[in-house]
């Protein structure tokens, strides 16, 4: 149905007549039903027309009264003329009011359905705006004649009214005064501008320039309102691709932004400031979104007539009191950040093109702004993690520095401690030799010594190398569990022995120290066959002897004469629970986190009484968790110490195999001091000759000597390579070779020994001053048949030699 076609009446009008027509209509109808419904072609996307030259409409439809105005483009124009009149500037999206169209009005139900309908194919994608649509025809009636009536004479007075205004002679206002007008305006908009901009500009506090932006811009365009709208990031990122919603369940639980600033012109006015849209207003949202993200501006000269088929929106414009609005986005590096909308409140308004680009200008601005604040905050969040790494870094250093102190301190006192260690047993063992060399080198008029005195010496000799020996291999033990060398010779042992063989290896110095030993066991039998369950117990007995002595050695060194030191013993779930306990000086609480520390004694005023490296109890604590044990101590100053051991018992593999329960082994840390009194008596069943290579002279000449002593021949020879050649030429039943020889090492020998046909089933015993585990297993896989570390203490010798000589 064409247009033109279904109105009554038909004129070629200016586009401010058609305003006057469209408001009488408005008018009548709202007189009848305040609930009237008015559509016009705000209700269509911008830049769409209605249908085929229709460029503007009024439709109005209540009980008693229905209208339908059109303006159409003037016959053969492809656009509206423009009057002479006209003086304002044209609008992007919308006529100016010199436009000239021709109107038509129509008040018959069946064009008025036909027109709604056809209008109802482009709001397809609206199903409110359909429903409203479909309302509206169910609604149309024919008109009250006496509403008709009063309308035509009101269209009769407005007609007259209008057009003896609406073309104006140009000639009543001077060109010139109309471009100085113009000018005129658009220099003080440029100046507001600048001062918006430029305030903008001064600070880099991103909730200062939003508030400062909304009053300057509320004042530079005389707005009612003007607000931000922020949109929240993580609602926008739930839409997805979903283009729309059809109903409430789909809807996303939290609002797509919210108000966050706003300014009004009079505080009556209701405030938006927090608001947050319902979701049901925008069921098109995602496309609004990409639209405005592409730079659309939205211009809403009367929201009752373009939300007219949107019942919700319409019903939050009228809470918020917004009848006209201007909507520009602030599009942030091509993502859409908020919008900037200003509020008409008192009647509509046609907002003009020039106030579209100032706040186009002004959300460009606050764009750069946004953005320019993110990077500065990052860069703030940045600086303070910075600062916050420098401040850790430098307490870091801070520690590591007293840290590193604290190591050079507890290195200088190990040094001094170490020194006084060595030079006190040295003392003794370089004064006493030189006394009895002086003995024995003078005449006996002049100076003699008893021989009961010389046998004195000898054992206080005999004594401080084994002091400088324990030294040396608490030494070696430490860096060997803190290298993970050390491994575990499981064995079945007696607890009960090993607790009394722990006690008498101290009780001369307990005696000598006026510390009474008291031993408390709970295991099995005290017998020396002990052999009961519950005596017996598997684990590394070496390392466990050691660990007694540490404890009890550290304990009598630490009790004053006339104290008592404690070891209890007995089994519980499967493990070995060992006791120390002390009546001595004790140990403050606040040194205790030194107590197992290496190098470490307790206080530096302890080492002009109690001698010490400060390992023992380092490597105690080592020997512990090597088995996977714990130790505890408690502790009083003044009163004593309380150390208790916790040993699980170890499983048998087969590399240690099921070894008999041991009574009285020993274990190879020192000599017993039963020992100083017994006689040396050398058997002389392993007759035979050896070959000893040694270019130590002092180490050659004592194993020459006790070898000799026993009956055997030695050949001593210091070069590797001559060695060997005597060697195949000898024939003797052992070869002993130290291992550091200059030239052809003792590993080099060993390995031209056992694969050369004249040599290969000779013994051969390994000396060396390493004592670490793999140098023996080394010795032993290069074909050695025994291995002995220095010092070489006369009875293991002698031993092994007569095992191999033996053997023959």
């Amino acid at each position: 149905m064409s247009p033109a076609r279904a109105s009554s009446l038909r004129r070629i009008l200016p586009s401010a007549v058609f305003d006057q027509l469209g408001s009488v209509m408005r008018q009548t109808a709202q007189e009848i039903a305040e609930d009237a419904l008015v559509i016009t072609e705000a209700v269509l996307p911008p830049h769409e027309y209605p249908i085929g030259k229709v460029e503007r409409f009024v439709i109005v439809v209540s009980s008693g009264f229905s209208g339908l105005l059109l303006a159409e483009i003037p016959p053969g124009q492809s656009e509206p003329v423009q009057s002479q009149s006209a003086a304002e500037p044209s609008l992007s999206n919308e006529r100016p009011q010199g436009m000239v169209y021709q109107v038509g009005l129509a008040f018959d139900p069946s064009e008025i359905t036909t027109f709604l309908t056809d209008l109802g194919n482009k709001l397809q994608d609206d199903p409110a705006a359909m429903n409203t649509l479909r309302q509206a025809i169910q609604h149309l009636r024919p008109n009250d004649a006496t509403i008709q009536s009063e309308f035509t004479l009101r269209l009769a007075e407005v007609l007259a009214a209008t057009l003896t205004v609406a073309l104006p002679h140009l000639e009543e206002m001077s060109c010139d005064l109309l471009v100085a007008a113009a000018l005129q305006q658009q220099v003080e908009q440029e100046r507001l501008l600048n001062e918006v901009t430029t305030q903008i500009r001064q600070s880099m506090n991103l909730p200062d320039i939003l508030e400062t932006a909304v009053q300057q811009v509320r004042q530079l365009i005389q707005a009612d309102r003007v607000v931000i709208y922020e949109f929240n990031s993580s609602a926008i990122a739930a839409l997805g691709n979903r283009s729309r919603w059809e109903d409430k369940a789909q809807y996303p639980r939290s609002a797509y932004g919210r108000i966050t600033y706003e300014s009004r012109i009079s505080q009556s006015l209701p405030s938006t400031l927090n608001m947050e849209e319902g979701m049901e207003c925008f069921p098109d949202v995602p496309n609004y979104l990409k639209r405005y993200a592409r730079g659309l501006i939205q211009a809403i000269n009367d929201t009752e007539a373009t939300f007219a088929l949107s019942p919700r929106l319409l019903k939050l414009m009228r809470k918020v009191n917004a009848r006209a609005k201007l909507v520009v986005p602030i599009v942030v590096q091509e993502e859409l950040w908020g919008l900037l909308i200003a509020h008409q409140c008192s009647a509509p308004r046609r907002w003009q093109e020039h106030e579209k680009k100032v706040l186009q200008r002004i959300a460009e601005h606050l764009a750069i702004a946004i953005y320019q604040s993110k990077l500065y905050t990052q860069l703030q969040h940045q600086k303070q993690v910075l600062e916050q790494r420098v401040v850790e870094r430098t307490q870091e250093l801070g520690d590591a520095l007293v840290a590193a102190q604290a190591a050079s301190r507890a290195k200088t006192e190990f040094l001094a401690a170490m020194s006084h260690e060595l030079r006190t047993p040295l003392t003794c063992v370089i004064g006493m030799a030189e006394t009895l060399l002086r003995a024995m080198t003078q005449k006996p008029d002049t100076y003699t010594l008893k021989p009961q005195k010389q046998v004195e010496y000898l054992k206080i000799i005999k004594r401080s190398g084994e002091h400088l020996l324990e030294l040396i291999t608490d030494i070696l033990d430490v860096s060997q569990v803190e290298a993970g060398k050390t491994a575990l010779n499981i064995t079945e042992f007696s607890l009960s022995q090993l607790a009394h063989q722990s006690l008498q290896m101290l009780r001369e110095k307990a005696q000598s120290n006026g510390v009474e030993l008291i031993m408390d066991l709970r295991v099995g039998s005290q017998t020396t066959d002990s052999t009961s369950s519950g005596d017996s117990f598997t684990a590394d007995r070496r390392r466990v002897y050691q660990i007694l002595l540490n404890l009890l050695s550290n304990a009598v060194k630490f009790t004053p004469s006339g104290g008592q030191v404690t070891l209890r013993v007995w089994v519980e779930n499967h493990s070995a629970v060992f006791q120390v306990e002390d009546t001595g000086i004790g140990i403050p609480e606040n040194q205790r986190s030194l107590l197992f520390q290496k190098f470490q004694q307790l206080d530096s005023a302890y080492h002009r009484n109690y001698e010490g490296t400060g390992l023992g109890l380092a490597l105690t604590k080592q020997l512990v968790e090597l088995h996977g044990g714990t130790i505890d101590v408690e502790s009083t100053v003044g009163v004593g110490s309380l150390f208790t051991v916790r040993l699980p018992a170890q499983p048998l593999t087969r590399s240690s195999g099921v070894k008999k329960l041991q009574t009285t082994g020993s274990v190879p840390l020192v000599a017993e001091n039963t020992e100083d009194n017994k006689p040396i008596e050398y058997s002389r069943s392993f007759c035979g000759r050896i070959v000893l290579i040694e270019d130590h002279e002092e180490t050659a000449m004592l194993v020459c000597d006790l070898l000799t002593a026993a009956g055997c021949q030695v050949v001593w020879m210091i070069d590797g390579f001559t060695a060997i050649k005597q060697i195949e030429m000898l024939q003797p039943s052992l070869v002993i070779t130290d291992i550091q020889l200059p030239g052809m090492d003792g590993y080099e020998i060993i390995h031209f020994l056992r694969h050369n046909p004249l040599t290969k089933d000779i013994k051969i015993l390994a000396l060396t001053a390493r004592a670490l585990p793999e140098d023996h297993e080394r010795c032993l896989a290069e074909g050695a048949d025994e291995y002995l570390a220095k010092p070489i203490q006369p009875y293991q010798l002698l031993d092994k030699v007569s095992a191999l000589v033996g053997e023959d």
